[in-house]
């Protein structure tokens, strides 16, 4: 009787499972019966399988191959009778293709059910749909070979750090800027590998990383393996798990090439190009922080401006190419005298300036002094010897001014008194040069208007001949008589007009007002003279120049032998254009002379080729007559070459008798200077011309 109610609570308790664990458990139960071949057949689906397949109660009883067809049979079949032959579970996952085109990801496990003779009888599946998880996992791994990928490929080196700053792990690009080997650097810490100056900075980036908050660190010195040095920057990103700080990143950019590239623009930015010394922006940086800290040292500074003297000759002569190789030896031989106290800016063209600081009066000057000493030796260039001289033009902080501007502003307008008292020397700035103009910029707004207000005029210093003592030739002069700063020399305004463009329109007013002024004095009766117009270098290079001189010549009906045309050496550079122009000018009938002869460096092969008629004795040579044998037998090797080639003479700056003298002795036609006269308005010669 026992026996028999154990038999049914066991029914009973099947009856429960199957009916309700079975039935309404999600996973999906399929029970196979095990039959001969071996084949297999269904016996059971719970309510999950009904619903997730297509296999129906009415199913039960057949075969697997009757139920299921095709592959997803065939590989059923497969994995059941490999439990079968093996006795034990499988697992196994299978994908499905449900109608709408979905996959599913099923995964199952086959567990045999054997009797007693351990022959296996059923075969239980109990399958899964795992596809979220599946989904989930594969999302997982892209992710983490996405996170391996940035970390592996990445071109800046990326260090995994612990809590105390050792490193753990590293990708290739962090072997490769440092030069070691992973192993090397692994259980190391990161300080290792940078300059120990920047330890304290590292160390306060992963205390900030340890609280959460990413940091950056820049031109961070690092060890090589090679022992070069590299310079990077460096970000400290926290790594946190489960709101947990385990650890950082060391992300290490190498800006070694790019911080060179940017010194390297910051150099140029404040370099000139040409000479390699500072520059005019340099200076404008410089000067102010100089000031400022000669004011908190009361101590004194000094700026020296330095012009070369007569450099547009050297450009004439050997080109633009050339006169830079003349300049960058200048700034060489300048910058010997140059130490932490003495800086040297090229100011531009042919303009530098010295800055002293801590300088005395005395140091000054006897800087001053070293730099003119450092002309007289001559510069070789393309086989020739020049000698150059300075300029300079000194102020001084604080008696001349307490700032960077008003210190260069008073540095030029001494350099315009020595331009204007003879050059090669050097002058401190004193008050009275305020009746200068200020500076170029001023200067050139009213030398634009100087025409048109009536401020320019000509003087006239007249010719002698040394053997009559007569009169009949002039060299005109220009002069501007500025209504607000005074007399300008022209020192000053020529060169700047020659640079701004000016000097066409005032060298053509110069050319109408001559032939006025000879047409005036024909008018009068007078003898006809023969006057001299000096061409700059700047109008000889206008091919319209012949054209121009013959309209005015039609226009007020004078001679051509009335007029004489002065170049100088310097205006002959480009020997073509040269003929070609002074061959029209010949045509006219003008005269040709060469102003400061023996200044230049082609003089012989001027005189062979050129149709020149006159030439005149530089100043510099006649000015040591008799105190200088080399002047003055230079000044006798012109006359008589002059003489031989069919050419007249006519020295400049005579101003001592002796100078008449020798010149008479060496049959030098003609002399002019302050001996004679200085140069005149027209009223004051028209004794000169009598008829």
């Amino acid at each position: 009787m026992q026996a028999l109610n154990r038999k049914q609570d066991n029914d009973r308790l099947d009856m429960v499972f199957k009916e309700v664990v079975l039935e309404y458990i999600n996973d999906m139960i399929f029970i196979m019966k095990v039959e001969k071949g071996p084949s297999f057949r269904y016996v059971y689906i719970n309510e999950s399988a009904r619903k997730s397949t297509d296999i129906k109660d009415e199913d039960m009883g057949r075969m697997l191959d009757e139920v299921l067809s095709g592959d997803l049979g065939d590989r059923l079949r497969e994995k059941y009778v490999q439990l079968v032959e093996n006795g034990e579970s499988i697992i196994f996952r299978d994908t499905i293709e449900l109608p709408g085109g979905e996959q599913v990801i099923n995964e199952s496990i086959l567990t045999p059910i054997k009797n007693e003779s351990e022959k296996i009888e059923y075969v239980v599946s109990i399958t899964r749909d795992v596809t979220p998880i599946m989904r989930e996992k594969k999302r997982l791994s892209n992710a983490r070979n996405r996170y391996k990928s940035i970390i592996e490929h990445n071109l800046d080196a990326i260090f995994i750090l612990d809590s105390n700053g050792v490193i753990k792990e590293s990708n290739i690009a962090g072997c490769q800027l440092t030069g070691y080997q992973k192993s090397q650097m692994v259980n190391s810490a990161i300080y290792e590998l940078f300059h120990s100056s920047i330890k304290q900075e590292i160390e306060e980036a992963l205390i900030k990383a340890s609280n959460g908050i990413p940091s950056t660190l820049e031109h961070c010195m690092l060890n090589t393996v090679t022992g070069k040095d590299k310079i990077t920057s460096i970000k400290a990103v926290p790594i946190v798990v489960e709101e947990k700080f385990d650890g950082c990143y060391i992300i290490i950019k190498d800006n070694t090439v790019s911080f060179e590239q940017n010194e390297m623009i910051h150099y140029m930015a404040l370099h000139d190009q040409l000479t390699g010394i500072w520059n005019r922006k340099a200076l404008d940086e410089h000067l102010p922080l100089f000031v400022q800290s000669m004011e908190e040292s009361e101590r004194e500074l000094s700026v020296l401006y330095l012009d070369l003297d007569r450099f547009k000759f050297v450009n004439d002569t050997l080109g633009l190419t050339g006169g830079d190789r003349v300049l960058k030896n200048i700034a060489q031989r300048l910058a010997t005298l140059t130490d932490e106290d003495c800086l040297l800016y090229r100011q531009g063209g042919d303009e530098f300036i010295f800055l002293l600081k801590n300088s005395s009066l005395e140091d000054t000057k006897k800087k001053a002094m070293e730099v003119l000493s450092l002309f007289q030796q001559s510069f070789m260039m393309e086989g020739q010897e020049f000698y150059i001289s300075p300029s300079m033009g000194i102020s001084r902080y604080p008696a001349d001014g307490y700032d960077g501007n008003t210190l260069i502003q008073k540095a030029a307008q001494a350099l315009f008194q020595v331009k204007e008292k003879g050059r090669a020397h050097y002058r401190f700035y004193q008050t009275h040069m305020e009746s200068s103009f200020p500076n170029y910029m001023i200067m050139e707004s009213h030398l634009r208007k100087a025409i048109e207000k009536d401020e320019l005029s000509i003087h006239y210093q007249p010719q002698i001949n040394l053997s009559t003592g007569n009169v009949d030739s002039f060299e005109a002069l220009i002069r501007w008589n500025n209504r607000k700063f005074g007399f300008v020399s022209p020192g000053q305004f020529i060169p700047l007009a020659e640079e701004t463009g000016l000097i066409h329109g005032i060298g053509e007013w110069v050319l109408e007002n001559v032939c006025l002024q000879l047409r005036d004095w024909r008018r009068k009766g007078n003898k006809d003279v023969r006057i001299a117009i000096n061409i700059s270098p700047k109008q000889f290079q206008q091919e319209q120049l012949a054209d121009m001189i013959r309209e005015y010549l039609y226009k007020y009906a004078i001679p051509a032998e009335c007029l004489e045309i002065e170049i100088t050496e310097g205006a002959m550079q480009d020997t073509q254009q040269t003929l070609t122009l002074l061959k029209k000018l010949k045509e006219l009938g003008v005269f040709i002379s060469v102003d400061d002869f023996g200044t230049g460096y082609s003089s012989l092969n001027y005189l062979k080729r050129f149709p020149i008629d006159i030439l005149k004795i530089d100043q510099s040579f006649v000015r040591e007559i008799g105190s200088s044998q080399k002047d003055s037998a230079i000044t006798t090797t012109i006359i008589h070459l002059a003489h031989s080639l069919g050419m007249e003479v006519i020295a400049e700056g005579v101003e001592k008798e002796g100078q008449v003298h020798f010149l008479k002795e060496a049959n030098c036609q003609k002399a002019q200077g302050f001996y004679f006269s200085k140069p005149k308005v027209p009223e004051e010669l028209e004794h000169y011309v009598y008829a």
